[in-house]
């Protein structure tokens, strides 16, 4: 199977390529416009010279089974694009697009030609994560922070709060029926960001704060008198009386712990099994970070 990587960046390096590099049946090409980072990449995983390509029509002229596009959102809709337009089952980095018809015009032309378009949303199958699946959910608690780092809205809601929004919807019980969100935006920065999400007998709560004390992520999920809490996607606290802790397991990879590795090698078990995915549900997200966009926008204006 020819499976090209396109952009080698943090992403890419330390999260895909470690699972992609290792996989029997994978003749893995790597593609990106600057030549050191290509070299040095390649070099490391000792990828022969016939499979470095430093544009996209080299990579596309090896007639790819797949592609994973790991360049700046920004360029994802040229590049996601030209892959569907070629027949090329597609795995793009979240988000889709920063404006939501670029996003819809992908989603489209991957139904109008038949191909497999797919977005990394890897929290849903995070194992930590997936378990809160199985909890009771009365009510949903989700805070992703940073620290010193606000960024205009769009850039921050669809480059990374979009992990929130996404969860949420992946933990919701039932459909929403309701939609609020509070931000604060100073002379062009979010600061902050609040969703809350509501349903029949549901609420779910998801908060950014960029000028936070600690980068963090804790979520919680909590009903039946019982509450299951998880801390940056790896340590399980399971509230019921006395609280008990599951730690991950000190060998377990970052990728499969975060669930990067099961979303890249679900995604090739479907092109392998013939499944044409759908992007069509990943497109519902887009649309409610574009929904925090527009709100927190005016909200400040």
């Amino acid at each position: 199977m020819k499976v090209g990587c396109i952009g080698l960046g943090d992403i890419a390096q330390k999260a895909y390529l470690p699972v992609l590099a290792t996989r029997p049946g994978v003749e893995l090409h790597l593609q990106t416009r600057t030549p050191a980072t290509l070299a040095a990449v390649a070099d490391a995983y000792r990828i022969p010279g016939r499979q470095r390509h430093e544009d996209l029509d080299s990579l596309l002229a090896q007639g790819l089974d797949v592609a994973f596009v790991h360049a700046p959102t920004a360029v994802h809709p040229e590049i996601a694009g030209r892959l569907l337009e070629a027949g090329v089952p597609t795995y793009v980095d979240k988000p889709l697009a920063y404006e939501l018809a670029e996003s819809e015009r992908l989603v489209d032309l991957a139904e109008e030609r038949g191909v497999t378009l797919a977005v990394g949303f890897n929290r849903r199958l995070a194992p930590s994560y997936a378990q809160c699946a199985e909890h009771p959910r009365d009510l949903i608690l989700l805070q992703k922070n940073r620290v010193g780092l606000p960024e205009a809205p769009r850039t921050m809601v669809l480059d990374d709060f979009i992990h929130v929004v996404d969860t949420l919807r992946f933990l919701a019980p039932g459909p929403v029926s309701g939609v609020v969100v509070r931000a604060r935006i100073v002379e062009g920065l979010m600061h902050h960001v609040v969703l809350q999400l509501s349903g029949d007998g549901f609420t779910a709560i998801g908060t950014m704060n960029r000028l936070n004390g600690s980068t963090e992520e804790i979520l919680e999920v909590s009903g039946q008198d019982s509450k299951r809490q998880v801390l940056n996607i790896a340590d399980v606290v399971d509230h019921k009386g006395q609280p008990t802790l599951r730690r991950r397991g000190d060998w377990v990879p970052v990728a499969r712990q975060r669930g990067i590795e099961q979303s890249a090698l679900s995604f090739l078990d479907a092109v392998r099994a013939g499944e044409v995915l759908s992007a069509r549900d990943a497109l519902e997200t887009h649309r409610l970070c574009e929904r925090v966009v527009l709100d927190a926008s005016e909200q400040a204006s």
